[in-house]
């Protein structure tokens, strides 16, 4: 019994260390030596632990101390210091009980108070928002991080569970192995346990005999032979286990038949790979010998070109981008563009009704937190030369701050585009070539959600574009099935999904992101128009028969602003200033440009859908409220549906000339094919937040175009 004990442990390190792949294995690392941070004696494993380990350490930020952050402005989030104090209140209000820290992040200022404050003033009273939970109960609280008074919120309305922390799940992986059904299920099908690695996945939601529980289903694969362990699962063995008592509720096994798919041509690490390498033998590189044209204020104020905007790291949206400012090129104000902007919720339903995967319906978001599954950024890969560094400081379930490097990278971008050209024909008598470089200012995070990797952007343009790109890469799960070859498929049989190779089948999924972009343009008060665009007829009044005319319809309330996107019958889109107008009469504004528009197939009653029903339209618009900031609800886990940006939106509030929040829902369909075996390449796709009327004239006039003498001089290496 002791050796068989011995080797279970070693399975455990080894499997530990192995699924750092996984973004759940990454147990983030305090700062080292900080007494403050930490207790070591205490809690042996933090100390043990390590960050995400960047390959190439040569950026600033892992040598920057946090302890002796400050805030600067009333958006910072809360540092170190301010973390502490809270932790400790934390501690006295659940005296001697168990609780886990689900989330602790600074509770922004009333929006008035922050439009208001300028630098130099004294910063409004900080304030700590923490969702806990403890003895089978949800808390929200807010805490003033100086004076430490606390107050309760009541959750007792809201259905579901907070997001799950990094520990709950590190805990839940043990689970299964206690089990001697599931033990004696792993040696049935040949698998040596000592090579099983089990997953937790978040349940859904699919009726009231799943309440008052949180559960996880966790999911096995063998890691033999290969780091893609992904591609090797074993199919139709479900554990159904409870996260607060770690008690393994239900197991599911039914897909003894299928058989464990090959681990020959999986691994994608490049010591592995079996074909010929690909090197271009010339590096491409955007050089910029006199360093970046951008600067990063007090840590989170970002300055390029016409643009000033505030950004941070957050544990669930991934990053915020706040107060958005561009300076007007002719009157050389600052002008308002966005209050906030970020992530507020993802949606990832697989399209397999059967039972081991009909509950694969996940909110990254709200379940996971899309910040607490940030990689830190690699070098040269992620974010190219001269790019500058963000950490996020987030807590762990007992409210101790800890340090994710390297989270955000800030970089400019020019690809050899142009922001603007012409050449005037030398047949009208004068020749003329004019061009303007489209340089750009990109904001970029990425979010490994188990197999999947989000690559999210914000992207700033010198003419007053913001330009909101995803992409999605990393690796697709898969399927185990018996079949080799599409040939043993039945004709009437639904495989769900795509045979990609021997034995695995990727199957159909969407994704979703849902954007809160609370708009305000020249002002607190602003309208939502939807300018429709429609055939009109001649009727003989013309040679032509039929036009294209301009309606504009100001939406009065909610409803009217809910948006389903339709080719044959289209729009555009406008957040307007109805108080504010050009010199000739027009409302300053800006539209969203549409892309990414999967939409939502499944039913509106399915569960699924009704949690996360922001995919019911591509666009929203809301009146703002300080609480009405995920669209998928405050507790996502396990929630009802209840707590939503449908549900919020169905108030039909007015919204004409009032403070509004624009929400914008990008979308894929994935139907995989054979390319997206063994890894996926990269899809992306994006939205545009444009000026419309918002300028007197086109900006990209005032942006110099490049001279051949101001750029640097390379030689290849072979003539220099």
């Amino acid at each position: 019994m002791e050796g068989k004990n011995f080797l279970r442990c070693l399975f455990f390190i080894f499997s530990a260390v192995l699924l750092m792949l996984f973004t759940i294995f990454n147990i983030p690392n305090p700062l080292s030596g900080t007494a403050e941070l930490i207790e070591c004696s205490t809690n042996s494993a933090w100390c043990t632990s390590k960050n995400r380990i960047l390959r190439h350490p040569t950026t600033a930020s892992l040598h920057h101390d946090h302890t002796a952050d400050v805030p600067h402005h009333p958006l910072d989030p809360l540092t170190i210091q301010e973390m502490n104090k809270v932790q400790k209140v934390i501690k006295s209000f659940f005296e001697n009980s168990v609780y886990s820290v689900h989330s602790l992040v600074l509770e922004d200022p009333d929006k008035e108070v922050v439009v208001e404050w300028e630098k130099g003033d004294p910063l409004p009273p900080r304030k700590a928002s923490v969702m806990a939970r403890a003895a089978g109960k949800n808390y929200l609280l807010t805490i003033d991080v100086e004076s430490g008074e606390l107050r309760e919120h009541d959750t007792s309305n809201i259905t579901g569970f907070p997001l799950v922390t990094l520990e709950d799940m590190q805990k839940v992986m043990s689970a299964p192995f206690a089990s001697a059904h599931f033990n004696r299920s792993i040696a049935e099908r040949g698998v040596d346990i000592n090579d099983v690695a089990c997953l937790p996945f978040s349940p859904g939601w699919f009726g009231k005999a799943e309440d008052g529980r949180r559960l996880v289903k966790l999911e096995c694969f063998t890691t033999k032979d290969t780091a893609n362990f992904y591609m090797r699962p074993i199919e139709g063995i479900i554990i159904v286990t409870d996260l607060d008592t770690n008690e393994v509720v239900e197991i599911v096994d039914k897909g003894k038949h299928i058989p464990i798919p090959k681990a020959a041509g999986t691994d994608y690490r490049l010591s592995a790979v079996n074909t010929p390498i690909i090197k271009l033998p010339n590096p491409i590189s955007m050089e910029q010998p006199n360093g970046p044209n951008f600067v990063i204020e007090d840590e989170h104020l970002v300055k390029w070109a016409n643009w000033e905007f505030h950004l941070k790291a957050d544990p669930r949206a991934g990053v915020m981008v706040s107060r958005a400012k561009i300076r007007d090129p002719d009157t050389g104000v600052l002008r308002n563009v966005m209050y906030q902007g970020f992530s507020s919720e993802l949606f990832v339903p697989y399209m397999d009704p059967e039972e081991a995967w009909y509950f694969k319906t996940y909110m990254d978001a709200g379940e996971y937190g899309f910040g607490l599954q940030a990689l830190a950024l690699d070098p040269l890969n992620d974010c190219p030369r001269n790019a500058k560094y963000m950490d996020a400081i987030f807590a762990a379930a007992d409210g101790t701050p800890y340090v994710r490097s390297n989270m955000i990278c800030v970089f400019e971008r020019y690809a050899g585009d142009a922001a603007w050209r012409h050449t005037e024909s030398p047949i009208t008598g004068t020749e003329i070539r004019e061009a303007r470089p489209k340089i750009s200012l990109v904001a970029r995070f990425v979010a490994s959600l188990a197999n999947y990797d989000y690559v999210v952007d914000w992207e700033f343009h010198a003419d007053g574009l913001i330009h909101i790109k995803v992409a999605l890469t990393g690796i697709v799960i898969v399927k185990g099935t018996s079949y080799v070859n599409t040939n043993q498929v039945k004709e009437d049989e639904d495989i769900y999904g795509t045979l990609l190779s021997e034995n695995i089948v990727g199957v159909v999924h969407d994704h979703y992101i849902n954007f809160y972009l609370d708009m305000d343009v020249d002002g607190l008060d602003n309208s939502f128009v939807n300018v429709h665009l429609q055939r009109e007829y001649t009727n003989g009044k013309s040679p032509r028969r039929s036009y294209m005319k301009v309606n504009k319809t100001v939406a009065k309330t909610e409803k009217e602003a809910q948006i389903k996107l339709k080719l044959y019958d289209p729009s555009e889109f406008h957040v307007i200033n109805p108080n504010k107008r050009t010199k000739v009469g027009n409302p300053v504004g800006y539209k969203v440009v549409p892309a990414g528009t999967a939409a939502s197939l499944l039913d509106p009653e399915d569960p699924p859908q009704k949690r996360s029903s922001f995919t019911n339209n591509q666009i929203w618009v809301t009146r703002y409220n300080k609480s009405e900031l995920w669209s998928g609800g405050l507790f996502a886990y396990q929630s009802h549906g209840e707590d939503t940006l449908q549900v919020w939106s169905d108030r039909d509030r007015p919204i004409e000339n009032k403070d509004i929040v624009l929400w914008y829902t990008l979308g894929f369909h994935h139907v995989p094919c054979q390319e997206d075996y063994p890894i996926m390449p990269t899809v992306s796709s994006g939205f545009d937040l444009k000026p419309v009327n918002f300028f007197e004239r086109n900006p990209v006039l005032s942006i110099a175009p490049y001279v051949e003498s101001e750029l640097p001089v390379c030689k290849a290496a072979a003539s220099a």
